[in-house]
């Protein structure tokens, strides 16, 4: 049986740009902390690196803070801010955040005061957009980057989250691109690297294949690619919305990423579908992915007004490049006949 994997948004498969930037990386002897020409020689990997990031972020000039994960580099931007969010913030961001920011059906959040708040540009789940108000302190772009064109430069905040492996990086490595003059308190003490921001040896293999994904990542958005994966998601949702007639689409008007497409089957638990379609040979989930396995409604959707049993309900299917239109026609086909059985039973 053919695998299709249609869950991008949780990870997405290693870029060969990633894989063989990696191996390269293996190679280098060096740490970049040292002085002598091997030394010098991985210093050199990691600021190539470091500027493949910030010129695929739009971030140049800004610091580029690498860390361990997107979830780190929330807590080194957002930790003794004092500042507030909402309830359809990533985890990792709502942990250090007052999440008391209002957020409207469509999933737009009120923003009063920019410089105080934590604001994503796309939720991971429903997809959803945010128009971003210039000046916010903390903007996680983690599903953004590589997806959608934007530039950190332009949206003047303080601090924005990304990760590699969200974009066909390896996982295990993030980063935080800085407003320059920006005063962060440091979580990871101990050493003097990553200009004082983020202590330890740098993860030099890691990092090669971030700024490889970067640059790979870059090219592709620039030649339309996510282009042509909006037009595939509108074929699934168009499919899916001709075989069932009481399907909800989350998010549905409003601006959302070219990939991800949230659904919600009323009276079927989103974990059954998860299980049904992995076992059809499909896999997609049933919210976030680092939420997944905790047996409760997404808290992103009950903040956009879903009922806690309906928001129980809904399953996430994001796909990217290489995802072809006769995959998904078939994930809807069977994905609809699964849920017309399940509804003639429960009938």
């Amino acid at each position: 049986m053919e695998r299709v994997y249609l869950d991008w948004n949780a990870t997405t498969p290693l870029r060969v740009e990633a894989r063989l930037a990696m191996i390269a990386a293996m190679d280098v002897v060096g740490n970049p902390s040292s002085v002598h020409a091997e030394g010098r020689g991985a210093k050199a990997v990691l600021e190539r690196a470091r500027g493949q990031v910030a010129q695929a972020l739009g971030a140049q000039g800004a610091d580029i803070v690498f860390v361990g994960s997107a979830t780190e580099g929330a807590a080194l931007a957002c930790a003794g801010r004092g500042l507030h969010c909402s309830d359809v913030e990533h985890d990792a961001v709502s942990a250090w955040c007052v999440a008391d920011l209002g957020v409207d059906a469509l999933g737009a959040v009120a923003v009063p005061e920019p410089g105080c708040a934590a604001v994503q540009l796309a939720n991971s789940e429903t997809g959803v957009m945010q128009e971003l108000a210039q000046g916010v302190a903390v903007a996680d772009l983690t599903q953004a980057f590589g997806k959608v064109a934007f530039s950190f430069n332009w949206l003047e905040c303080d601090a924005g989250l990304v990760s590699a492996h969200k974009l066909g990086g390896p996982k295990g490595i993030g980063a935080v691109a800085l407003r320059p003059g920006v005063d962060l308190a440091v979580q990871i003490k101990g050493g003097g690297q990553e200009m004082g921001r983020r202590a330890g040896t740098e993860n030099i293999i890691g990092i090669a294949g971030f700024g490889a994904a970067a640059e790979a990542a870059a090219r592709d958005l620039a030649n339309g690619i996510w282009e042509e994966v909006a037009q595939l998601r509108n074929i699934l949702e168009k499919a899916l919305s001709a075989q069932t007639n009481d399907t909800i689409f989350v998010g549905k008007g409003a601006a959302r990423l070219p990939n991800t497409l949230c659904l919600i089957a009323p009276g079927w638990k989103g974990e059954t579908q998860v299980m049904q379609m992995d076992l059809a040979g499909f896999a997609v989930s049933a919210g976030s992915a680092c939420s997944s396995g905790k047996v409760r409604a997404s808290r992103v959707l009950r903040a956009m007004g879903f009922e806690e049993e309906l928001a129980a309900q809904a399953v996430r299917i994001s796909i990217g490049p290489g995802v072809t239109e006769d995959q998904v026609l078939r994930f809807a086909d069977i994905w609809a006949k699964q849920y017309n059985k399940h509804r003639a039973r429960h009938a």
